[in-house]
């Protein structure tokens, strides 16, 4: 463990045999379920708030009836243990009384991102096997029929009544059933499962940036840990109130924030729907003190007027994550709320989430990094042969632990390729310094091969996105016949103006904090956020078909076939693509 953590409260360690031939260190005591790690708290203290939204409030113990009564609910409509449902619900605190509820069942939870299309949503439920879905009625025109998805018997709306007719669809809801008048169900809950902490608890389907998408199995164990790291690390408790400004369907929300509140007994208050202005209102009322999000969502808030002046003095921790935050902003927060601390993590599906974290205090001065491994964490840097490399190299990085799944349902091929003794291959290039600080350079697939010189997209990237303006950078490879790529950035700056008198200044500063040949040579500035899939990451791979199409348009490079970008790697709409910082966490 690093030193780091000694002075957090850090659970008891021990060696145990997990998911098979795994022996990985693990907390003790731990929760063993899901539904225990909740229950227990909501006996513990009743009356405290568990959910915010708006004007909704729910404590834990409306929380926990309104979980159980649900779960009669799903038990009379035959959901059993071991069995898997759809969460297809925006931010709103259906998707967490269904997501307990599915706990208290025993049956498997498998949310899905409200971007995700219906084609994408009918691959996951068929892949999955799911036998229901829980499904706001704003999208229920993305409802997989009969034929796309055989075995989605149980279909539940929430926010529509059955039979009524939902937008511009000709359909009614006819065989659905009301969410509503299921929460409201008077039958006697059966006993709560007790699955064994090996058991599946939820699934969580891969971005796809390479094919069809993988449902990576969340195991009680996993979620457990990653809960307690976050606990530990960030020092969380009862009294912290947690602002859910992420998809609650990503690992993020549904780790860092859900489950991660509910194991210490704070409160969640959902973020609907992300926009600054807003969410620093909620800040100050809700008395938020512990965020994630990505540091574009934090340079938003930044630029509002109204941050300057709203009582955020309750704001204690800010983890971030997906991007570095700019040295810029952490001297401007430094300044405007020195109460509060800064922690970059980093971690991944596969991962449930942290695999890393920043120590409170060390911002500043490793600002480079993503922290440490977590003190169940074991994080190694391997080469293509698959040996271990001295401190300071780059190789991919290799996570251990028991926050680590075992594998992607019922897709053996991909887990064997992806896993070697209970180690995750991240796909990530990065190095771990002597003083045990990870660096995270690069995508494997993502590295530019500039006439021999390495390019790491991510450096390049980070020191875009430390121009004032910047919100958001992706560089990709500009196909060169001479030097096989060269570096071409696309650029979301929606305050400043694409003109050559802002490309050179951009490059310039690049030029003085890169060596020349990792300096954009061209850059496409939009005006509208990058495209991203349903799970919040940039599609580069769209990104470079734009870019290679503009290039043919242009006369510069000769027309050539494409592969085509149909399925989870398409973005939302096509021309208008979707970029919300708040989904990319």
């Amino acid at each position: 463990m690093h030193p780091a953590w000694r002075d957090c409260p850090v659970p008891a360690l021990r060696h145990e045999a997990l998911h098979g031939d795994r022996v990985v260190r693990c907390f003790t005591p731990r929760s063993h379920n899901l539904w225990r790690l909740f229950a227990d708290r909501a006996v513990c203290q009743p009356q405290a708030e568990a959910l915010v939204c708006g004007a909704r409030r729910l404590s834990y113990a409306q929380c926990a009836s309104a979980a159980t009564r649900c779960a009669a609910g799903l038990a009379a409509h035959g959901v059993q243990r071991g069995e898997r449902v759809l969460l297809f619900i925006d931010n709103r605190p259906e998707f967490i009384v269904a997501l307990l509820a599915l706990q208290y069942l025993g049956a498997i939870a498998v949310p899905v991102g409200v971007r995700e299309q219906r084609p994408g949503l009918a691959y996951i439920a068929r892949q999955c096997g799911a036998m229901g879905i829980v499904i706001d009625a704003a999208l229920v025109q993305r409802l997989p029929d009969a034929e796309e998805a055989p075995a989605l018997r149980l279909r539940l709306v929430v926010g529509a009544v059955v039979g009524e007719v939902v937008g511009d669809m000709t359909d009614s809801l006819a065989d659905c059933h009301s969410w509503t008048q299921l929460a409201q169900c008077a039958d006697t809950a059966p006993e709560p499962a007790t699955p064994g902490e090996h058991e599946v608890a939820v699934i969580l389907y891969t971005s796809g940036t390479t094919g069809q998408p993988k449902g990576a199995m969340l195991s009680h164990a996993n979620i457990v840990h990653s809960a307690m790291h976050f606990a530990c690390t960030m020092q969380l408790s009862a009294s912290d109130r947690s602002a859910l400004a992420v998809p609650a369907s990503h690992v993020t929300g549904l780790v860092a924030v859900i489950f991660t509140l509910l194991h210490v007994g704070g409160c969640v208050v959902i973020v609907p729907e992300f926009k600054a202005a807003d969410f620093i209102a909620l800040l100050a009322q809700e008395r938020i003190s512990h965020t994630i999000m990505v540091p574009a969502m934090v340079m938003l808030c930044l630029m509002q007027p109204s941050f300057a002046q709203a009582k955020l003095d309750a704001w204690r921790i800010g983890s971030y994550g997906g991007a570095p935050m700019p040295l810029s902003t952490i001297a401007a927060l430094a300044q405007r709320l020195p109460g509060l601390t800064l922690m970059n993590a980093y971690g991944a599906t596969e991962t449930t989430s942290p695999a890393t974290v920043m120590p409170m205090g060390h911002t500043r001065e490793h600002a480079d990094t993503v922290g440490v491994p977590l003190p169940a964490c074991d994080m190694l840097v391997m080469d293509e042969q698959g040996c271990e490399l001295p401190p300071g190299q780059t190789g991919e990085l290799w996570i251990g632990g028991p926050m680590v799944v075992s594998g992607y349902w019922a897709n053996p091929e991909a887990t064997a390729a992806s896993f070697t003794a209970g180690y995750w291959h991240s796909g990530d290039l990065g190095s771990i310094d002597i003083d045990g600080y990870v660096r995270v350079f690069d995508r494997k697939k993502d590295m530019l091969n500039r006439g021999g010189y390495k390019v790491y997209s991510v450096e390049v990237e980070n020191q875009l996105m430390a121009w004032p303006g910047v919100l958001e950078a992706a560089v990709v490879g500009r196909p060169c016949p001479v030097l096989g790529e060269r570096v071409h950035a696309f650029v979301y700056a929606p305050g400043i103006s694409a003109n050559s008198a802002n490309e050179a200044a951009l490059r310039d500063f690049c030029a003085a904090r890169l060596a020349d040949y990792k300096v954009p040579e061209t850059i496409t500035w939009r005006s509208a956020p990058l495209p991203r899939n349903a799970n919040g990451k940039v599609m580069k791979r769209w990104l470079r078909d734009d870019l290679i199409g503009s290039l043919e348009v242009q006369g510069v490079m000769p027309v050539m076939p494409r592969a085509g970008s149909a399925g989870s790697d398409s973005p939302a709409s096509p021309t208008s693509p979707t970029g919300d910082p708040g989904q990319a966490a």
